[in-house]
């Protein structure tokens, strides 16, 4: 077996006070491990136990819908925990920062673009920053634990951001202020990290 559950990078208070440490422990040791101990179990002894999760997602329509919730919600948090740090917020640099400017204007209007994305989400689901085959930045969304490396995605592309708007990340702070959730969690962004995503896509 190649997956194995990741330790959060950072002490669970560490993101005080825009995500408290409750909600992290909660969403890292009971949400993110259930989704990787079901998708575990829905994989094991199958064609698909030694099959990396990009080659899983894509062709996760073929699949059963066990494996798409399980192996999204795992992958998908694993990458969240990645892309927050206790010294992040600020703004992008480098080559992502260059592409924002050059594709949204200013950072003020992406930030813009992005909380469109993610509180027109309906329901449960997750907001993208993904950089597409053709290189370009788009933002987007996708319900549940789908993501945009899925063949069922309707944008598809590598996520360079991506942002949980399931209730359970943020509603013992937020409650159903899912905007405000969104605004403070800039504070807390890796851009480095995102920034790394985004070279690696364009390479």
């Amino acid at each position: 077996m190649q997956h194995e559950f990741p330790d959060l990078p950072y002490a669970y208070d560490a993101l005080e006070p825009v995500i408290d440490e409750t909600t992290m422990r909660v969403h890292h040791t009971k949400h993110h491990k259930t989704y990787f101990d079901k998708f575990v179990d829905a994989i094991s002894g199958t064609e698909l136990e030694n099959q990396s999760l990009e080659q899983i997602f894509a062709n996760i329509s073929q699949h059963k819908p066990v494996v798409r919730n399980n192996a999204g919600g795992f992958y998908n948090h694993t990458l969240f925990w990645k892309m927050m740090s206790p010294n992040g917020g600020g703004e992008p640099q480098g080559a992502l920062g260059e592409a924002i400017n050059a594709k949204y204007g200013s950072l003020d209007e992406f930030k813009k673009a992005f909380l469109g994305a993610a509180t027109g989400q309906f329901g449960s689901g997750w907001a993208w920053l993904v950089v597409k085959a053709d290189g370009e930045l788009e933002i987007t969304s996708t319900a549940n634990q789908d993501n945009t490396l899925m063949d069922v995605a309707s944008v598809q592309g590598k996520p360079v951001l991506g942002l949980d708007v399931w209730e359970h990340a943020y509603y013992l702070t937020y409650l159903n202020k899912r905007p405000d959730y969104v605004d403070n969690w800039w504070r807390v962004v890796n851009w480095e990290y995102a920034n790394e995503l985004y070279q690696a896509a364009k390479s």
